[in-house]
């Protein structure tokens, strides 16, 4: 197993019954995921959160609670993922450029999410536990400096 872990965030945003989603390029795959990244050097997971959703689907956001911390192998790639998933409130639609990889931005209902290819399981598993009510305020998280 690859170590030490990669740090990455995700961000559910929901409006109504839909979901901000992003079907994006991975190994010549298209999948859908939420927006999510790697936690860049010298920044809060907080930043990391609102620059991915902003990067990825050119919406900026309001975060409102963190949904779960996850732990995940991905045997394909031998790589350990530790992801910090935050729920968000849309706020507007920029005209940001998206990442190079990113096919598509799409508003899903759940239904519609559960049939197409995810990334991850973790993808299905951040929105359930989301659905559940599982959530945290944001100072859980704690940023801290020298």
């Amino acid at each position: 197993m690859a170590w030490p872990p990669h740090i990455t965030v995700a961000t559910i945003v929901k409006d109504a019954d839909r979901y901000l989603m992003v079907e994006e390029w991975i190994a010549g795959e298209l999948v859908l995921n939420q927006p999510a990244g790697h936690l860049e050097p010298n920044e809060t997971l907080h930043a990391a959160a609102l620059r991915e959703t902003l990067e990825e689907t050119a919406w900026q956001v309001q975060l409102t609670s963190l949904t779960g911390i996850y732990h995940y192998y991905a045997p394909n790639v031998d790589i350990v993922y530790q992801r910090l998933t935050f729920a968000a409130a849309p706020l507007h639609l920029t005209s940001a450029p998206l990442d190079s990889d990113i096919h598509s931005v799409q508003w899903l209902s759940l239904d519609a999410i559960r049939q197409r290819r995810l990334r991850s399981p973790l993808v299905l598993q951040c929105i359930e536990d989301y659905e559940a009510g599982q959530s945290a305020p944001l100072d859980f998280i704690k940023h801290l400096s020298a």
